[in-house]
């Protein structure tokens, strides 16, 4: 072999050259050829002296081929290193042998990976100068190595599945160039999809895309429903071939041996095709292509199949499939950047299910889910495709319109609460849902998708408190409102953490008794530092809408109890004191026992707390406040419906709860003396009440014409601001003494 680093190898010597000495001895040479290395000797000019019978197998090469000539201009090829001559000339006169792995070719042009061992000879074997070589065929383990090495540093790399698939049939086609590589993966409905084939006609590719698997689908699809490898010798006459003749007809393939990429599980997940352009099968190289590459893929194709499912779970919701509240946020804020280049506007719509809470509570999570998804597809079926979609949590979804505006905005808000209301069968029920939408526009209600965010689901609260099924756009006015409420709710927050509420009493007088106490109710009232009085009607609401309502019902329970014992120990004649429960508390299994808690904790009996609940309450079929009311009428309290008349007045309640007393709302009481139908509705409570054996205490009593009234038609309760108003314990108990006179 030349260690001239001269880019011809020379012309061969003719007659060839002798042969040395040594190998003319028979036995000597038949050990040689024997031998699965090839051999081969060089004289001090660097041509081939000598070849094996190994060089022959291994190579294909005769030696009439070979004889006279440079070694490297019958085995280097295309990818043969280019500086490989260099190499073996430096090593070879410095330390007298050189070692290495490269690639060369046999006769065939196939390549393969060859380990070199090259040694400097003497006299003996072709004279001083010249070398002895011998070459041992790699080729499988090298395949392994350089596979290994591409694909597990493209996953490293984070290379794309495609690329890493495309990089193993490139690979195969370098190392047998008459193959032609394919790697299709199968989906969990049994349809296959390209993911490599480099060589292919795109054409073909793109008629794979989708082809269902089967018993008689081509090779490919086939080994995939068998889960074995399948061998077609002609496809053109192949019965598995029948319904792909035509497409590959022009393609000059005529053979395709296709193997199946399983899974750690075993389940197929790809194929990986060895197509051929002379009818034929795989030989012993391919077979060991294909041995190592299959494992390859699966691990590409399993860890990019884990990695979509990461990024779904991380980036997607799981039930309806739609962007989260990350990925949104992250495509909105880029569609953001595109509007504001190009100087256009957008809408984001916030949408939130009307009383979607009941949907779960009545039917079941597994109805509520099957409503959400079914909303999830109405949204989206009157999105266009340059808008976004996501699921924030629960019932809420928002959308970003791109090049929207303001009106058309609302034209595609009024669209969606249409299809939102069509009917649904759920679970084999007829269900309307219905939904609020609150809409900000881009730029001028926000410049950020947080903003944007919060502007519009202050707008969706707007709408739910106006009239629910509606929409309503952001204003300044009702961020101002929102900011307000969120300081209010920081506020009450703190003030019930620090026990800052205090409260009133208001009287309730008994008509036959003038003066006589029936009881006391106690309400809660708030004296902000700064802001001074805030309204219950104020801060109420805040505390029932930011889940605070049961620390506040618990605290005005237990507070009551002890104000009630300690007029108890004074000796004022208080007989009971009403409370008011939030139906919220009673969402909490452990309520009742909450109640009675705080009665023993004061020394009180059953019968000095009346428990004043709303008719939702009443009306509540969940279990736990089933279970809770059950528990109190155990123990013995008694039970008062607040606001009787003005909610769902379902009788049919009164007679099944412990319930023994009714308060006639105020609303009816104001309008006594003006309005035959308050009079006659009154009236009708008060007959109920007398036929249930229930006390009716009248609310709101401001006039004396009110109160002659009520007491002709045989009210025994009335509480109002004509007998006192709500005031702190010490004046109620000035009061009792009778030193602040009624009104």
């Amino acid at each position: 072999m030349p260690v001239s680093s001269s880019p011809s190898f020379g012309p061969p010597l003719s007659p060839p050259p002798s042969l040395p000495l040594p190998l003319a001895d028979a036995p000597l040479r038949r050990a040689l050829d024997a031998s699965d290395d090839a051999i081969v000797l060089s004289d001090r000019s660097r041509h081939v002296v000598y070849i094996n019978d190994g060089f022959t197998r291994l190579f294909g090469f005769g030696p009439e081929e070979v004889l006279g000539k440079f070694l490297s201009s019958v085995l280097f090829g295309a990818h043969t290193d280019p500086g490989l001559l260099d190499k073996i000339r430096e090593n070879v006169i410095e330390q007298g042998c050189c070692r290495v792995e490269t690639l060369l070719y046999s006769k065939s042009g196939q390549p393969l990976w060859i380990s070199m061992v090259i040694n400097a000879s003497g006299d003996a074997s072709g004279g001083p100068g010249g070398t002895i070589t011998v070459l041992t065929d790699i080729t499988l383990t090298k395949m392994h190595e350089v596979l290994q090495k591409r694909v597990l540093e493209g996953m490293v790399n984070e290379l794309p599945l495609p690329n890493l698939m495309a990089l193993v049939c490139r690979e195969v086609e370098r190392i047998a160039p008459e193959v032609t590589a394919s790697i299709l993966g199968v989906d969990d409905q049994g349809r296959l999809h390209p993911l490599a084939a480099p060589r292919l006609p795109p054409d073909i590719c793109a008629a794979l895309d989708g082809a269902a698997i089967g018993p008689l689908a081509g090779s490919c699809g086939t080994a995939a429903f068998l889960g074995e490898p399948v061998e077609v010798i002609d496809i053109h006459t192949d019965v598995r071939w029948a319904d792909y003749r035509t497409l590959f007809a022009t393609s000059g393939l005529r053979a395709c041996w296709s193997s199946p990429i399983l899974d750690h599980r075993g389940k197929v997940v790809g194929t990986f095709a060895f197509y051929f352009r002379e009818p034929r099968g795989p030989n012993a190289l391919h077979r060991r292509l294909v041995d190592a590459c299959l494992h390859l893929c699966a691990l590409a194709i399993e860890r990019d199949a884990t990695r979509q499912r990461i990024h779904q779970l991380a980036f997607f919701d799981v039930l309806t499939g739609l962007p989260n509240r990350s990925m949104f946020s992250s495509s909105a804020e880029r569609m953001l950047a595109n509007l504001e280049r190009n100087d256009q506007t957008g809408a984001l719509l916030f949408v939130d299910l009307d009383r979607f809470k009941q949907v779960n509570d009545t039917q079941g999570h597994a109805a509520g889910d099957a409503v959400l998804c079914e909303v999830a597809d109405r949204l989206t079926q009157c999105l266009r495709a340059r808008d976004l979609i996501g699921r924030l949590a629960g019932d809420e979804f928002v959308m970003l319109l791109s090049e929207c505006a303001t009106e058309q905005a609302i034209q595609i808000a009024h669209g969606m609460l249409a299809a939102i209301a069509q009917p649904m069968d759920i679970l084999g029920q007829n269900y309307v849902p219905h939904a609020s939408i609150g809409i900000a526009m881009f730029p001028d209600d926000g410049e950020s998708i947080d903003t944007l965010l919060r502007h519009a689901d202050q707008a969706m609260y707007q709408a739910k408190s106006d009239h629910r099924h509606s929409l309503q756009l952001f204003s300044a006015e009702m961020n101002r409102r929102a900011q307000e409420r969120a300081a209010l709710e920081r506020a009450l927050r703190q003030a019930l953490a620090e026990r800052c509420l205090t409260l009133h009493y208001q009287p309730q007088v008994l008509s036959s008794a003038p003066g006589g106490l029936h009881g006391v109710e106690a309400l809660a009232r708030w004296n902000h530092p700064e802001w001074g009085p805030v309204p219950p009607s104020q801060f109420i609401p805040v505390a029932e809408e930011a889940g605070l309502i049961h620390d506040l019902t618990l605290w005005l329970l237990d507070e009551a109890c002890g104000q009630l014992a300690a007029w108890r120990e004074a000796g004022h004649h208080v007989p009971c004191v009403a409370v008011n429960l939030s139906g919220r508390s009673f969402h909490q299994p452990e309520f009742a026992q909450a109640i009675s808690h705080a009665l023993k904790k004061h020394g009180l009996h059953t019968s000095d707390v009346l428990l004043e609940i709303t008719e939702s309450v009443m009306m509540d079929a969940r279990p736990v406040t089933l279970a809770n009311i059950e528990a109190l009428h155990r123990e013995g309290f008694k039970l008062s419906l607040d606001d009787f008349g003005t909610g769902y007045s379902s009788l049919s309640y009164l007679h099944r709860l412990p319930i023994s007393e009714l308060k006639l709302d105020m609303a009816f009481v104001r309008d006594l003396t003006n309005s035959p139908t308050a009079r006659a509705l009154t009236v009708s409570v008060l007959s109920i009440a007398q036929s249930l054996g229930m006390v009716v205490v009248a609310e709101g009593v401001e006039t004396s014409g009110q109160q002659q009234w009520l007491q002709a038609q045989g009210c025994p309760v009335m509480q109002g601001y004509l007998f006192g108003k709500p005031m702190p314990s010490n004046e109620l108990e000035a009061w009792l003494r009778g030193q602040v006179p009624p009104g």
